[in-house]
């Protein structure tokens, strides 16, 4: 599903990952930190995609929100969990979205 954002000026978290072969937990966990997430009041959207790369964009409405979902303990728990039994790589980029639009039929 394509989020629905508000108007930009807003921050999106570009996180990219490779799996290791531990399953036991993953989906779980994905599921908890969404939730998770959209319990934050500056959180605004998720997009999550997964083949072989997995790809979710999370967005924000500031770079502060953005320092305390780093360090929300739940948050923190399932990153150390992700280094230790899932991901084999992973790369967070974070962005400031300065224009969006689209197109819908």
């Amino acid at each position: 599903m394509i989020a629905n954002t508000s108007k930009p000026p807003y921050y999106a978290i570009i996180f990219t990952s490779l799996h290791t072969n531990v399953v036991e937990g993953y989906d779980a966990m994905s599921s908890s930190m969404i939730e998770l997430a959209k319990d934050q009041p500056v959180f605004l959207r998720v997009e999550s995609a997964r083949n072989e790369l997995g790809i979710t964009v999370s967005y924000w409405e500031s770079l502060e929100a953005i320092k305390a979902w780093k360090h929300h303990l739940e948050h923190s728990v399932a990153r150390e969990k992700g280094r230790s039994d899932w991901y084999t790589k992973f790369k967070v980029r974070i962005c400031n979205v300065e224009k969006d639009y689209g197109f819908e039929k």
